[in-house]
């Protein structure tokens, strides 16, 4: 029986697990944390909507229900020329290897001051922890922004929606503690158009959230780094705060560096519409850990990491079989985003043919609470999972 071995623990990598089980292999994977970390619903840590443990989803449980191997231990590289993963306790040899490793974020100078929501999943209950200092206090200045990495010429690897998310429950939480008069919220970000990858009709409507949730903007200025209490820009202009929360820009994780497969310049793993890695037919790249391919405005989500783990699964196997068959992620590029403010939200979606922007007040807001549910829910099981979710 062919072994494959899967490398981190997060959407791309959890879901080619549990495909390549159902394809009947032995299935290895390998994370450095004992749990699934589920970003999208972790913006209400923050404001105290959910616990840290409602966002995750414990590995052994998965382990149990779809019979895959769990190692917690750290990647330390990829010796791809012997076909092994040199771990920090151990090393593990494989047939077939998936990289879904994730990405790490560019560095700033005084990125040491702030907190990220799509980083540690640790940092999401510092940010609590400061915003409910500053809602004790009865007044603050709030910054959350995003940059992103000029060698990422796409901007694939930008993580915005997740923001704006938060400036909008941050407001409507200060709101109903009777304190909007007392706080300052403002967005920064260095492109001139943050949020156009949505779409336009989202883009459209994006400067009509900000004015409701009294949220201000600075963009379209250069970040060059941060202090304690402020944002720092190329112009030396400075935007100062109590809390500053900012989601730098993605780059290639550090252990592809030494591994002998073919990277962009941002450092992601380069790889065939397959998702099988270029010149390696035993290795198939996913998630944020790749090169995204696709239309200029893609951009890497979750789903779109369930989507390519699927499709690597697929492939593999029909390679593995002899069959000649292969499929393609990049014909189901899309965005779709559900964007929360807390007391209600924004179903956004692009695709190829069409972009589409529903306002879904107080409705919306339930309905990706009810996402939540179902996504954890369906990977455990419990409840049959609905095509393409």
């Amino acid at each position: 029986m062919k072994h494959f071995l899967v490398i981190g623990g997060g959407f791309a990598g959890v879901e080619a697990a549990i495909k390549l089980r159902k394809k009947g292999y032995k299935v290895t994977l390998v994370s450095d944390r004992d749990y699934l970390f589920i970003y999208p619903i972790s913006i209400w840590i923050p404001v105290n909507g959910i616990s840290f443990k409602d966002s995750t989803l414990p590995l052994a449980d998965l382990q149990k229900k779809h019979g895959f191997d769990v190692i917690i231990d750290s990647v330390k590289s990829i010796d791809s020329a012997n076909k092994k993963v040199i771990l920090e306790k151990s090393e593990e040899s494989y047939d077939y290897l998936f990289i879904a490793v994730g990405m790490e974020k560019v560095q700033m100078k005084g990125a040491e001051n702030t907190l990220s929501i799509c980083g540690k999943p640790e940092q999401t209950v510092s940010i609590r922890d400061q915003f409910d200092q500053l809602i004790q206090n009865g007044k603050g200045k709030i910054a959350v922004g995003f940059g992103g990495n000029p060698k990422d010429t796409k901007g694939s690897a930008v993580r915005g929606g997740p923001a704006f998310e938060l400036l909008f429950n941050m407001s409507t939480y200060i709101k109903k503690k009777g304190l909007a008069d007392n706080f300052e919220l403002n967005f920064f970000a260095p492109m001139a158009e943050p949020g156009k990858k949505m779409g336009d009709k989202a883009f459209g409507n994006l400067g009509k959230f900000f004015s409701h949730y009294r949220i201000n903007q600075y963009v379209g200025k250069k970040i060059t780094g941060f202090t304690k209490n402020e944002v720092l820009f190329e112009d030396g202009n400075k935007l100062e705060s109590d809390l500053i929360v900012y989601i730098a820009g993605g780059q290639g994780h550090s252990i592809l560096k030494d591994s002998g497969l073919p990277l962009s310049e941002a450092g992601f793993v380069k790889t065939l519409p397959t998702c099988q890695v270029e010149g390696h037919p035993d290795i198939f790249a996913i998630g944020d850990s790749a090169e995204l391919l696709g239309p200029k405005w893609a951009a890497k989500q979750g789903h779109v990491a369930e989507i390519m783990a699927d499709v690597a699964a697929y492939n593999a196997h029909q390679q593995i079989i002899g069959s000649g068959k292969t499929k393609s992620y990049v014909d189901k590029i899309n965005i779709i985003c559900v964007m929360d403010s807390g007391d209600g939200a924004a179903y956004v979606s692009r695709t190829m043919k069409k972009e589409t922007m529903v306002m879904l007040p107080i409705l919306g807001h339930w309905l990706k609470k009810g996402w939540g549910f179902y996504f954890k829910n369906s990977k455990l099981k419990r409840i049959p999972r609905i095509p393409g979710m």
